[in-house]
């Protein structure tokens, strides 16, 4: 690994297009009276923040942690219509689906999103016969327009060929259909900064330890620099909550006696290194409700997901023995033993979905989103799926534009005379990017590897040239920083620079892949943590 030398914040004039200090934004965020503080970085907060910025609010985020630290950058990666759904009859629901993911994939986002085509084995035995799902990926790309192919099915010889670990014992045939697949980290990270772009002002790892009230009302709260431990509050004249399996939490905060509002799911996941290239996934039906996932993610596999209640506090939720026992086994169904040893296991992680509250099998529960007032005024928003995160920002919008007395409404644009489909930054074809990376490499020296090529672009669109132009001005910037993952230096810099990042993990977990591919050693951390101190 290269031994990497000072390299100082990139730019420190304001035409740089570098973020302002932390102690700049927390005395941003004292000074105003906002018209929204959102608090929670996760993409429900992120998306509402972006869309009320959109509208011309004043508008405030703040997370205890880091942007999408927790469920948002725990999810299954993947932009889909909900094919589950269908077998409760929510046809509607599905389009609805539908029509976000490929709204996100194709017009959104499409520097962030690839489609991703999926076979649904079907075995002697198993829960659905070959005609039942047959009619249910014909149903379903019938509700998405035939805009993916039309949903059919395929002799399992043919789903071996892009599948090869596929097992095919009692393998009678295989259902196809297509969704699409994202970096959930990455996807958030470029939200927030569009929602800056809009003219929010962001803050991550500043905690919340204490609402304001103003006659009863929440008009406020009071923040602690995680970072370095300051003290600050801010100001609002409506505070949303979006704090995710926290919600409750919060809602305490603003009245000692409410009730609880949600309950946690956990889906844990595991990520494992492939034995031979996978051209499709698999989703393998368990029982009637619920699917196994193998997903080709990031030149990994991914496989997950459970479903189980997770109760007592959010912070302390895990992979457990018993989960990584259960996903192997589960994808053991559909997929043969070479590729599920637990020696090719780089990493695992487990999120929380939130979801309304009441009883029930947490498993057949929609990811509905619920948004209530508390007595104090506060707003709180829980529920959701990752496909619909431009839907619910407008939801909650339409939310602050109908409040008692419309506090808000006269200074916001209606949702109905914004851009419906406003693309995120860099949007680009990462194609093009890719080859222009390639192309155009610096004159003396090494041209950039395609691998690098290719993931700067998947991960970054057209921002990618801004990092290739930090490791054409500092060779050592263009160094890997690990030899087996195409994650340059440059990224790191960048990261720190323009993306919040002030942690080891905010790098390697969430801007970076180096956590999930299992490349997080001690001498990467510590590079990473040079670079970051390097900050001006």
């Amino acid at each position: 690994m290269t031994t990497l030398q000072s390299v100082p914040a990139l730019g420190t004039h304001p035409a740089s297009g570098s973020l302002p200090s932390r102690a700049e934004t927390r005395d941003q965020l004292s000074r105003a009276t906002y018209d929204l503080l959102v608090i929670g970085g996760g993409i429900l907060g992120i998306s509402t923040a972006w869309h009320a910025a959109q509208s011309g609010l004043r508008v405030a985020l703040v997370d205890a942690g880091d942007f999408a630290g927790a469920t948002s950058s725990a999810s299954s990666k993947l932009l889909h219509g909900g094919l589950r759904y269908l077998q409760t009859g929510a046809v509607k629901l599905v389009a609805e689906n539908h029509f976000e993911r490929r709204a996100v994939s194709r017009e959104v986002a499409p520097h962030l999103a690839n489609p991703l085509t999926f076979y649904l084995p079907v075995y002697k035995g198993g829960p659905h016969g070959a005609a039942k799902l047959g009619a249910g990926v014909f149903a379903y790309s019938a509700l998405s327009a035939f805009g993916d192919g039309v949903g059919h099915v395929i002799s399992p010889a043919k789903a071996q060929r892009d599948v090869p670990e596929l097992r095919t014992d009692d393998l009678k045939a295989v259902a196809v259909y297509r969704d699409d697949q994202m970096n959930d980290a990455r996807m958030a990270l470029m939200t927030v900064r569009a929602a800056v772009d809009a003219g929010a002002v962001v803050l991550n790892h500043a905690a919340v330890t204490g609402l304001r009230f103003t006659r009863g009302r929440v008009t406020g709260a009071e923040l602690k620099d995680s970072t370095d431990g300051t003290e600050f509050g801010v100001d609002a004249r409506l505070v949303l909550n979006a704090t995710g399996p926290w919600v409750d939490h919060l809602r305490k905060m603003e009245d000692p006696n409410a009730a609880p509002s949600i309950r946690l799911s956990k889906g844990a996941h595991l990520v494992l290194k492939r034995t031979r290239p996978w051209r499709a996934a698999l989703a393998t039906p368990i029982d009637k409700y619920r699917i196994t996932f193998a997903l080709p993610w990031e030149d990994m596999l991914l496989l997950g997901t459970t479903d189980e209640e997770h109760e007592g506090d959010p912070a302390d939720v895990s992979v457990t023995e018993a989960d990584t026992a259960q996903i192997l086994d589960e994808a053991a169904f559909s997929i043969r033993d070479q590729q599920l040893s637990r020696d090719l296991i780089t990493y695992s992680f487990a999120g929380l979905r939130v979801l309304p509250g009441g009883p029930g099998d947490t498993s057949k529960a929609k990811r509905e989103t619920v948004v209530t007032e508390g007595r104090g005024g506060m707003l709180s928003v829980a529920g959701g799926k990752w496909t619909t995160f431009r839907h619910i920002g407008r939801t909650v919008m339409n939310k602050l534009a109908a409040l008692p007395g419309h506090p808000l409404a006269e200074d916001m644009e209606p949702m109905n005379r914004l851009p419906r489909k406003l693309p995120l930054p860099g949007i680009a074809n990462p194609n093009a990017v890719a080859h222009r990376l390639l192309v155009d490499g610096p004159a003396p020296g090494p041209r950039m590897a395609p691998d690098t090529a290719r993931h700067l672009a998947t991960h970054y669109g057209s921002l990618a040239f801004d990092i290739a132009r930090l490791a054409n001005e500092n060779p050592e910037l263009a160094e890997r920083v690990h030899p087996d993952a195409p994650e340059i230096w440059a990224q790191v810099a960048y990261a720190r620079d323009h993306e919040w990042a002030e942690t080891a993990d905010d790098v390697l977990r969430r801007r970076t892949t180096l956590t999930i591919r299992g490349l997080a050693t001690d001498d990467v951390r510590e590079g990473v943590e040079k670079l970051l101190a390097d900050r001006d």
